[in-house]
Order: structure tokens, then sequence, then C-alpha cells
């Protein structure tokens, strides 16, 4: 479907909405309209579709929660406003400014919240900060995903909805968050701020607020995440070019670091000499899920060990047991600094580090006695 969205201003009574673009885009599609972030074009879509029969507009809105609160655990989540006809602020120009997300309040969680339900393939889950509480390694407590609707939107809306929010990196106004080795797919947000007594202006000036909400990557989300920045000092304030690059540079670096995100490696022939990787010592499991997703090969004599030495052989790591006994130093060298502090602490040692990389060197040698509020200095190096 196409949309006229004229020269860049409609006008709604006493109210005219006009687009970034001042000379319009003239007609576009619907998909367009969504990619370009044209007010001018939702303003007359929605008003169009809904003006005399406001509420059905408002009750599909409902549908999809946006008028509730999430109940997360940290108190004082604010309360959604998304007014209904009748309501005392409810006018002419309601329904084109809500089309494009004026005269409505929500949190950036709950907005998050919204986008990732998209992402989800239309289930909507509350947000939780802790999945676990974990007592020296063993969980006590684990926090189960509750899902507030199973299904937001008919799949086909689903569909559409990603394939537009997609549109906006491909081709609309988030093109500077496009990147070579992942997809993210989100839209921008520019809006001017109301103020309770001076409206939108405060001596002439108007303070605006950028974001941008998504989810990455686009083809198989595995991550959400909005920014949202108040005020931006300098004279830059649309979503993509102040919001959007934060919103890159988190997706970047959970990119880097998430090796869920990386396709293993795998040759297609093998090397005349095959090498392997130096390896640290520590967890186990930690240790099996690198060696597994890098496809490095490894021998070990049992599964059933939780802490292990790592030894560099012809082709392959091999992996032994160490030993750990309670009351006893642990043996914490060619550790990297999470594991080596978990163990001691556990133990009930202070622990002070020097300088970065493996441990190298403990300054209380591994089978030693532990005495109560024993201080252990560990020396940390990348050789």
């Amino acid at each position: 479907d196409t949309i006229d969205a004229g020269n860049g201003s409609v006008r709604f009574y006493d109210k005219v909405i006009k687009d970034t673009r001042k000379e319009g885009y003239g007609k576009i599609t619907v998909k367009e309209a969504f990619e370009l972030s044209s007010n001018v074009a939702f303003s007359k879509i929605i008003n169009s579709n809904y003006k005399g029969r406001e509420g059905d507009f408002v009750e599909r809105l409902y549908r999809m929660h946006l008028n509730e609160r999430l109940g997360i655990e940290i108190k004082g989540e604010g309360e959604p406003f998304i007014q209904y006809p009748g309501d005392e602020y409810w006018s002419g120009i309601s329904l084109p400014m809500m089309s494009h997300g004026y005269e409505v309040r929500m949190t950036p969680l709950q907005i998050l919240t919204f986008y990732n339900a998209i992402a989800n393939n239309g289930s909507m889950v509350k947000p939780r900060f802790i999945d676990r509480v974990t007592h020296y390694g063993q969980v006590i407590k684990k926090i189960n995903a509750e899902i507030i609707d199973p299904s937001i939107c008919s799949r086909e809306t689903v569909r559409d909805a990603r394939l537009m929010l997609e549109g906006v990196v491909l081709n609309g106004t988030a093109r500077n968050l496009m990147n070579e080795h992942f997809t993210i797919a989100g839209k921008t947000g520019t809006a001017q701020i109301a103020n309770e007594k001076y409206g939108y202006k405060i001596d002439s000036k108007v303070s605006y607020q950028a974001s941008f909400v998504g989810y990455f990557p686009a083809d198989n989300p595995k991550y959400s995440c909005i920014v949202v920045i108040n005020s931006p000092s300098s004279d830059v304030y649309y979503g993509n070019l102040v919001a959007g690059p934060v919103f890159k540079e988190i997706a970047n670096k959970v990119y880097a670091t998430s090796l869920d995100m990386h396709h293993p490696v795998r040759l297609t022939e093998t090397p005349a000499i095959t090498d392997v990787p130096y390896s640290k010592n520590g967890s186990l499991e930690d240790l099996n899920f690198v060696l597994d997703h890098l496809d490095i090969k490894y021998k070990s004599e049992s599964s059933d060990m939780d802490w292990v030495l790592t030894r560099k052989m012809e082709g392959h790591i091999a992996i032994d047991e160490l030993n750990v006994k309670k009351g006893i130093v642990p043996n914490v060298k060619e550790m990297g600094l999470k594991d080596a502090v978990y163990l001691l602490e556990k133990e009930g040692m202070v622990v002070t580090v020097r300088g970065r990389g493996k441990v190298v060197d403990q300054s209380i040698q591994p089978g030693s006695i532990i005495q109560p509020g024993n201080q252990i200095t560990l020396t940390m190096s990348f050789i």
C-alpha cells in the first residue's frame, strides 16, 4: 500500500505535523514510511483508518499490554499512560499525535519489552534482572521466565514488523548502524520533551530526546537493547546520530564477546602441521564450552571434574583433574582471574591482585593449610 506523505507537513485542526525532510517524501509505501520515520505518513494512515472509531485504535494498544506495568522486581516502575477517547486530555489531534509517539508515556524498559516481543515471534516476556541465585557455585534458587502474553499479535504481523525494523537499518534512518558481521533491526526515535509549565519550549528553545531500540542479530535475535539520551548537549539530536552509535557500540561489544554469535572455526583442509592454542587452567564447564565452539580437540579421562589442569599436546589439549580440598590452598597458577578469585574467596581468603593476564605466582604456596583471614597476593602476567 502507498500513502501520500506530501510536501513534508500536514495540518490537523490547529496542529501542523512535520517531517524531518522539509520538502517531504511524496508518495511512498507504508514500509518506506516506517523506514524513513515519516510523521506525516503515519498520522495520515492512522487518522484515515481510525477517525470516528478512535477507541478501536486505543484498544489495540491495550491488547498488546502497552498500558500495563511490567511488575518488575525493582520498586518505582513508572505507570504507562495511554489515554482513551473521552478522557480529560483527549482532543481532535490525539489520534494523529499518538500515531508517531506523542500523548503517550512509557518507560524505556516497557518499550524494550514490546520490541523484545517482536524479536521473540510475538511472545512477550517479563524482564528479569536475576535468573538464578547461587551460593559457592551451587544454585539455591532459579527464577523462571514469566510470559506476559504468548502472542501479542499474529505471526503475519510479526513477520511484517520485523521486515520493517530490518529495513530501518538497511534502507532508512539508521543506515549508519549497518556492519559486515551481523544484522541489526530497530527503530530510531526523536521527540521533543514536554515541560509541565512551558510546553515544548523554554526560553524559545526546544529540548529533545533521542533513542534507538532494537535487537540483533536481526535474522536470529538473541539480544534486545534500548538507548535513550535526554537533551543531547550538541545541536545534533536525531536518534540515529545520537543514540544509534551507542547502540552499535554495545552490539559490537556483545558480538565480540559472545561465542554463540560466531560460527565454529572449521578448516576445509587439514594443515600440514596441526597446532593448538594455549589454554588456561580453571573450570571444566567453561573450558569445554570454549573448546567445543572453537572446534579444538581435547582429551580427558573423565567428564566428572569441576576444576582442571590443561596441557598442550600434539594436535590436542590434555585435560587432567585439579585436586581442590577444603581448608587447603589450591594451585591457581595458569588460571584466569575469575576462577582463581572464586576458588580462594570460597575458602575465606582475602585476595589482592597485581598485574593483568593469567596467574603466574601466588604468595602462599599450594597445599598450605588455610588460616582464618589469610591474605594472598596473585601476580598476573600475559607471559
